[in-house]
């Protein structure tokens, strides 16, 4: 063995440490997704704190290390000279909207086992038919490197960083993640969600409500699995409300679905019941859940619909859905107990809901408008058309660099808003008014020419 150490340095390093030929050591591997990366090194950096504070990583370098496991590594410095003792490589990884950290990204350590016995650990990302992260344990005996595995992936599910996240599947500018994009979680003020009377309470008990008494239901034998789906028009506010709840529920981990992550379904779900209390949101859930009886099913479908079922009903767990054409919806998914739950129409604002809505998004600005003759303008438009009307009306008082909003500033953004040219902003916003029906509803002047 001394004559092989003293002609590679990298088996030197390993064997000297455990005090065995590299033919009598127990390896022990554990895959994870490229997404728990940053929680395998968290994990890592505190089991070293633990048990060899002062452990320095060290790396293996040459030939083509991404797909080879790390005792194929070492024993190819052994067997012929492919690889060599060297520096850990490190890139960086995401734990946060704004966050990150270093990771290993392949690197091997030496440290001990709680019960003193000699091991190393090892870090590396590997492509084998998929590309994941890869946790190498190597000891003298299988017990010691399995028990310090598990301690591992212990570490890791009490210090994993998307807990209490707001998540996202799909793309991910982080490095060819497969998850990754964390999201910030918005704060929302209940007066910032302009719904029918009672409508925002009914929400609130159902997603947060329920889980405050999580361990009470338990007892009594009651389901915490919940599914809401919010259905209304495009632009009447579906995901301002959504993004209201996951306010609510700080603690929560919220995992945003989209068109392009649906693929991943199974996934998020999976992550959900790791890191409850969570919310799962598939927007637009319209798009993939088509009624049988019209359309070819989507594989997508059964992928949610086998979700939804698999999540056992004592997990905290949330399913909130949105859907601007209810109609279209798959009966199995909207009539089967146990998937949808509670359904909350979020419709276009009325009378008094259009006055709020004006005046909240007036900001801090005084309107000195008739908001009666406003309301009146704006019968039967979403949410949205009033937000960007409000946009419009701030940046027409900033350009004549006056304070309050007045008759004349809406006046002249009713009026372009509902001119021939915006027809198409209108159909996208939500807005259907004509100019002279405006200014005959609103008994605002046009703008002089």
């Amino acid at each position: 063995m001394s004559e092989d150490n003293a002609s590679s340095p990298l088996v030197a390093k390993v064997t000297g440490h455990l005090g065995r030929p590299l033919s009598e050591l127990v390896v022990v591997e554990e895959k994870y997704r490229l997404f728990e990366h940053a929680g395998l090194q968290l994990a890592a950096d505190r089991y070293l704190a633990a048990h060899t504070p002062d452990a320095g990583w060290f790396g293996v370098v040459g030939s083509d290390r991404r797909f080879m496991s790390m005792i194929n590594m070492i024993t190819s410095a052994l067997t012929h000279g492919g690889t060599l003792l060297g520096r850990a490589d490190y890139t960086v990884a995401a734990v946060g909207p704004d966050e990150t950290i270093d990771v290993v990204q392949l690197g091997l350590v030496c440290t001990h086992a709680p019960d003193g016995a000699p091991v190393v650990l090892g870090i590396n990302t590997r492509e084998d038919f998929t590309e994941a992260s890869v946790l190498t344990v190597i000891a003298a005996d299988r017990e010691t490197a399995t028990g310090v595995r598990q301690e591992v992936d212990r570490l890791m599910r009490e210090l994993d960083p998307l807990r209490g996240r707001v998540v996202t599947f799909g793309f991910s500018e982080h490095r060819r993640n497969e998850l990754l994009t964390f999201v910030p979680r918005a704060e929302l003020a209940p007066e910032e969600v302009v719904l029918p009377e009672g409508r925002l309470e009914a929400l609130e008990e159902h997603v947060v409500g329920i889980g405050r008494q999580g361990d009470r239901l338990r007892e009594a034998g009651q389901h915490l699995r919940r599914g809401l789906l919010l259905y209304g028009p495009p632009g009447t506010g579906k995901t301002h409300t959504v993004r209201y709840l996951l306010g609510r529920r700080p603690e929560s981990t919220a995992i945003l679905m989209t068109a392009e992550g649906m693929a991943k379904i199974g996934f998020a779900v999976a992550l959900a019941r790791k890191l409850q209390p969570s919310i799962v949101v598939v927007e637009d859930v319209d798009l993939i859940a088509e009624d049988r009886s019209h359309f070819q099913t989507s594989p997508l479908l059964f992928s949610l619909l086998d979700a939804m079922d698999g999540v056992a009903g004592d997990a905290d767990v949330t399913f909130l859905l949105t859907t601007n054409r209810v109609e279209a919806l798959e009966t199995a998914l909207v009539q089967r107990p146990g998937r949808i739950d509670l359904a909350v129409e979020i419709p276009p604002p009325d009378e008094r809901a259009r006055e709020r809505l004006v005046r909240l998004y007036a900001r801090d600005r005084p309107v000195e408008a008739d908001v009666a003759a406003i309301v009146a303008a704006t019968e039967g438009v979403t949410a949205s058309y009033i937000k960007e009307l409000l946009r419009r009306v701030v940046l027409t008082a900033l350009r004549r660099d006056e304070h309050a909003l007045t008759d004349d500033h809406f006046a002249t953004v009713l009026d372009r808003m509902a001119g021939d040219g915006e027809s198409l902003t209108r159909a996208l916003l939500g807005g259907a008014a004509k100019p002279a029906e405006v200014r005959a509803k609103a008994r605002l002047e046009p703008p002089a020419c």
